[in-house]
């Protein structure tokens, strides 16, 4: 297979990933710069150089996209403050739980482990990772 089709199916595959596993743009910034590398590629044989000219386009386009990002804050969790463990929460490990629909990495504010399919309270939040209490931790039976 040539280089050009090469880059041209990367790049498609990373900007149609962006939409199904999105990453704040950064896999669309990927692929449109596989994309026009395999523009280049066609008159560029160099694998070398092709590879050199997708990381500099590509470190390039996700900066200046960052610039237009929103800053990343830690928001009030306003809505729902329940939510279900999809994994195990281990003491001072992530797992996941279900909340407002959305699968989120999630840690335990306590020292202790939640089993998969608990009822978990949502208690703060630290980036991307929302903190959890399990439901006996704060209505014990």
């Amino acid at each position: 297979m040539e280089p050009p089709l090469i880059w041209l199916i990367a790049g498609v595959i990373l900007c149609v990933m962006e939409f199904t596993i999105p990453t704040g743009f950064t896999e669309f910034t990927l692929g449109v710069s596989a994309i026009i590398v395999a523009i280049v590629a066609l008159v560029v044989p160099q694998v070398s150089i092709q590879i050199v000219l997708w990381l500099v386009l590509s470190v390039v386009a996700t900066l200046m996209l960052r610039r237009f990002m929103p800053p990343q804050t830690n928001r009030v969790l306003e809505d729902a403050t329940d939510a279900k463990t999809l994994t195990e929460i281990l003491p001072g490990e992530t797992g996941r739980v279900l909340y407002e629909g959305n699968s989120w990495p999630a840690r335990c504010e306590d020292d202790v482990a939640i089993a998969p399919n608990q009822l978990v309270y949502v208690v703060g939040r630290r980036g991307n990772i929302l903190l959890v209490m399990p439901e006996t931790s704060i209505h014990p039976r």
